[in-house]
């Protein structure tokens, strides 16, 4: 497996520094196409992995060019960002209806910062005042907004990925009392979340009928989820 991460980073680098515009980048893919890819890539399809990665690498170049276009080290950040961007194919699920550029951007940027802190890490005596870039606007971008900036990107993605399954189960999996308690119980769409007692005078039942429901309903969507 390592070789084949070597064998295609490799193949990566060599093609974006072989290429001088936008435009000679593989074209971006077709939704069809890069869901029947992805599909393949789960089942074992090494050719549809490096397939999406390479139509995707134009997204690491615009990232690239569009915050760090003056930074010295460039084409370093690109081949960073191109990492990111084979996490983002190997981790994203089609079935969770995200899309995929939003997805990979946040990797790609993701690795960059985490690039940039790890670079602080091992300077010794560094400002974090000190000017490490600019941004597209010509502002010098410091030591300070990057490690400010939000470094639980993935996690952020990864929770909104799995809230929205969640609400997918709650459609799907649970009966209709079930649905409907756990709705009022947590305030779900525009409901505010109600006390179990709440719930009880709402739809006529007992207190202790909404608990008894109430974990049925959490024990369903805690399976789905595991």
């Amino acid at each position: 497996m390592f070789a084949l991460i070597l064998s295609l980073l490799t193949r990566i680098t060599h093609l974006i520094l072989g290429i001088s515009t936008p435009q000679k980048y593989p074209p971006p893919l077709s939704h069809e196409e890069e869901h029947n890819l992805f599909l393949q890539a789960r089942a074992g399809s090494e050719d549809a992995r490096q397939k999406l990665i390479l139509h995707n690498l134009r997204l690491v170049s615009h990232i690239v060019r569009k915050y760090y276009s003056t930074a010295k080290n460039a084409e370093d950040l690109v081949s960073i960002g191109s990492l990111g961007l084979v996490k983002a194919v190997d981790s994203f699920r089609v079935e969770n209806g995200a899309k995929f550029t939003t997805y990979a951007a946040k990797c790609i940027q993701n690795e960059i910062l985490m690039y940039f802190r790890a670079q602080k890490k091992t300077t010794t005596e560094v400002s974090l005042n000190e000017t490490i870039d600019v941004d597209r606007d010509g502002n010098p971008l410091t030591y300070i907004d990057v490690i400010s900036c939000d470094d639980d990107i993935a996690e952020i993605v990864d929770r909104k990925m799995k809230t929205a399954k969640m609400l997918s189960y709650i459609e799907t999996l649970l009966t209709e009392r079930e649905r409907q308690i756990i709705i009022l119980r947590y305030g779900l769409g525009n409901t505010a979340p109600h006390a179990q007692r709440e719930v009880a005078a709402i739809l006529g039942i007992s207190r202790s009928y909404v608990s008894r429901i109430e974990k049925c309903a959490l024990e369903k969507l805690k399976n789905a989820l595991e």
